[in-house]
């Protein structure tokens, strides 16, 4: 096949192949035996009491028990300095996150957790965290119940 030949076989390609990917795999059936899932917009976001919106996507913090929670934080929102009974395992998920350690409540000390960090808060750590200009997502695993206890030194 000559070069010319071979550019009029791909031509046609070059314009099918980002449709394919813009539209994504055709539709096939998924077993629910074997996998669920959520899309993005399907994704319940309820508030909080402490600003940003959470996701329960398994078990139930409140209880005794694994869970796994999405936190959404909006610009500008913070937590004050609290700790948790148990571990968690954080990863960011889109946007900047901060972080800050102590009693203190200082923001201008948090450090940047960009997407794809992962941090550990341990049991009975006092921290605070949040977003300053920008939503940010993360992923909470940890164990149930999932109790904030103020911590903050006035």
């Amino acid at each position: 096949m000559h070069a010319s030949q071979m550019l009029r076989f791909l031509r046609p390609l070059a314009f099918a192949l980002p449709m394919v990917m813009l539209l994504g795999p055709a539709k096939a059936d998924l077993n629910p035996a074997a996998l669920a899932y959520k899309l993005p917009n399907q994704i319940e976001w309820q508030d909080t009491p402490f600003g940003p919106k959470m996701a329960v996507m398994r078990g139930d913090p409140d209880k005794p028990g694994p869970y796994i929670v999405l936190i959404k934080w909006g610009p500008h929102q913070m937590s004050r300095p609290h700790f948790h009974p148990n571990d968690r395992f954080i990863t960011v998920l889109s946007g900047t996150w901060w972080v800050g350690t102590g009693s203190k409540f200082d923001p201008e000390s948090t450090v940047p957790m960009p997407a794809g960090s992962f941090v550990t808060h341990f049991a009975k750590g006092v921290h605070y965290d949040g977003s300053k200009d920008g939503e940010a997502i993360i992923e909470i695993v940890g164990e149930g119940p999932a109790t904030v206890i103020p911590a903050e030194t006035k």
